[in-house]
């Protein structure tokens, strides 16, 4: 049997996921496609995939508010479960297209790296668990609004 702290990491890393080097960020979101594609492409409802991302949230919230202890940094690259809530935000109202897909995917990227403002003063200022997922679920908005205008 796992010992608490290990499945607490598992989940946070989602399942290692985010310990492979490099761009740990980008892996998890290319892994979070498994959740969010067949959700896109098949037209699931965006309740659901709100309902979804929620749960994802939640989840992850509890599981790195345990893991983060056991890591040198307050916002641990290894962490990813952030980018799958972040890049589910993204998602949430995405047209059934590999291309709205791929563009939802990419801009997300984008403003996870480049972490414009605000989504740059809550990874500065909000040095919690709940900071490590805010800040992607804040780059998720910003995709929504980017997808919603065009």
């Amino acid at each position: 049997m796992l010992k608490p702290e290990t499945s607490y990491k598992t989940i946070a890393t989602c399942f290692g996921v985010g310990c492979f080097k490099p761009a740990p960020g980008t892996l998890g979101s290319l892994a979070s496609l498994i959740i969010w594609a067949p959700c896109v492409l098949f037209g699931v409802s965006p309740w659901i995939r709100l309902a979804l991302v929620l749960a994802i949230f939640v989840l992850g919230w509890w599981a790195t508010l345990r893991a983060l202890p056991g890591f040198k940094s307050l916002d641990p690259k290894e962490i990813v479960i952030d980018e799958v809530a972040g890049q589910g935000v993204a998602l949430i109202f995405c047209p059934a297209s590999w291309v709205a897909l791929l563009a939802g995917f990419i801009l997300f990227r984008l403003f996870d790296i480049l972490k414009p403002w605000p989504i740059s003063f809550i990874d500065r200022k909000i040095k919690t668990a709940l900071g490590v997922m805010l800040d992607d679920v804040l780059a998720g908005v910003f995709v929504v609004l980017i997808l919603a205008v065009f």
